[in-house]
C-alpha cells in the first residue's frame, strides 16, 4: 500500500495548538468523507513541539493531484481549509500558498531485510 509522508508547522502559539488538537479530535463528517472518497484508506497526524507529520496509506485510485482538485471544489473541505490555515504556519520549503510538504524517505527496514 502507498504511503506520504508530509510536514507543516503550527504557528507558535499554544492557545491555537491546543485549538487544533481539539478540532481533529472529531473531525468534520465532509471532510472525513472526502479523505476516504480521495482514496485514502487511513491518515494519521502526529504532533512534536509545533511541527506536524501527517501519515497517508492510500490506494491505487489515490492522486495528490486529483486530490487538490477535488479539494478545490469542495465549498466545505475550503472552509475547514481556512479554518485550519490560521493555525498553520508553511515551512520554508514550501511554494508560494502551499501548506502541507511531501517528505522524502529515506529509510526502509523492510527493503533492508531483503
Amino acid at each position: 500500500m502507498p504511503r506520504y509522508c508530509l510536514t507543516l508547522d503550527l504557528k507558535d502559539d499554544e492557545t491555537a495548538i491546543s485549538a487544533y488538537k481539539r478540532y481533529h479530535q472529531k473531525i468534520w463528517p465532509e471532510i472525513r468523507d472526502s479523505i476516504h472518497g480521495a482514496g485514502i484508506d487511513d491518515m494519521e497526524i502526529y504532533l512534536l513541539g509545533r511541527r506536524l507529520l501527517m501519515i497517508m496509506d492510500v490506494n491505487e485510485s489515490f492522486s495528490l493531484a486529483a486530490k487538490a482538485a477535488a479539494d478545490a471544489a469542495n465549498p466545505k473541505v475550503q472552509e475547514w481549509e481556512a479554518l485550519m490555515g490560521q493555525f498553520q504556519q508553511p515551512l520554508p520549503e514550501s511554494r508560494p500558498g502551499q501548506r502541507w510538504v511531501r517528505m522524502e524517505r529515506i529509510f526502509s527496514l523492510q527493503e533492508q531485510n531483503r
